[in-house]
């Protein structure tokens, strides 16, 4: 881990620091280039958004720029580090977009006091960009920011940790049944992690054919179920009517742990009295719930 810590220092630091930069995508080698790409060459396609604004993707890079917004709030599996030691995260999902997408991202790290001033800074810098991507923002205010922005604004609004993470673990969990030799609709499923990622998840998994009784969700204080009152409305919105109360409970007899919370949550004690043929998603990062090597020791199956 030390070996990696000062890879990873590295890289980021040299031979410039960061990931990403800028450069223009037209030629600028002469005067007349220079009359062109700005004064007095730029009032025409200024005219042209005035008359209409969809020429903005027209003559202007919007229809390929996407903002990836934080406030830093929730990042990685590291919590609320801040809105600025979020840019690193920030940055590398824009080299994401660029290497696998060739779309451009300008990273935004926000510092705001409460969440009508995040939405605010978004919806107001928003005519940037063809589309927003939120990312490691807190549960539940990520839910309210991202409800509100898109009621708001007319382009795309994406939270990563929801959407992204509930489209890659029921992927995934497609794979994995038919590995294992089961079906969605007959599995019992216990989410480790009650945020964005796990709440969006739940809602996906059920979208997909998934029972609602078959899935349990556990945060930080328990088994998320019907008798708690002290649930936010949407974890409310999936408690269940169990008597299992803590996550060794719940995992009695369940053939799939979707973990989105936190590192060494999972011991190889609770893969032991999981379901024949489990599924174990150990999601958090840097450090997962179980690490592979000691969930697969824990069991053959």
């Amino acid at each position: 881990m030390s070996d990696l810590r000062s890879r990873a220092l590295d890289y980021h630091e040299n031979p410039t620091p960061g990931k990403i930069s800028i450069s223009p995508t037209k030629a600028f080698t002469s005067a007349k280039d220079l009359a062109l790409a700005y004064t007095p060459g730029v009032a025409e396609p200024v005219r042209e958004i005035h008359r209409d604004p969809e020429n903005a993707y027209r003559y202007t890079n919007k229809g390929n720029l996407v903002a990836v917004v934080t406030d830093g709030s929730a990042v990685l599996g590291l919590g609320d580090v801040g809105a600025l030691a979020g840019k690193p995260v920030m940055e590398g999902k824009a080299v994401l977009f660029k290497r696998f997408a060739n779309i451009d991202v300008f990273d935004i790290e926000i510092t705001a006091p409460s969440v009508e001033t995040f939405i605010e800074t978004v919806a107001n810098i928003a005519p940037t960009f063809g589309a927003i991507n939120l990312e490691d923002i807190a549960a539940p205010k990520c839910f309210v920011v991202e409800e509100r922005l898109r009621e708001r604004l007319d382009i795309p609004v994406f939270h990563d940790d929801q959407h992204g993470t509930a489209v890659i673990t029921c992927a995934g969990l497609i794979n994995a049944l038919e590995i294992q030799g089961k079906r969605l609709q007959d599995v019992r499923v216990i989410i480790l992690g009650a945020g964005a990622a796990g709440i969006a998840t739940t809602r996906l998994l059920i979208a997909m054919g998934s029972k609602r009784e078959n899935i349990v969700l556990v945060d930080r204080k328990g088994v998320i179920h019907t008798a708690r009152t002290d649930l936010n409305i949407y974890k409310q919105a999936y408690a269940v009517d169990t008597p299992a109360r803590t996550l060794s409970e719940a995992l009695l007899g369940a053939d799939v742990c979707i973990g989105v919370s936190g590192p060494d949550l999972l011991t190889p004690e609770m893969v032991c009295i999981m379901a024949d043929r489990p599924i174990v998603f150990a999601l958090s990062n840097p450090i997962p719930e179980i690490m592979p090597d000691v969930a697969t020791a824990a069991r053959d199956d």
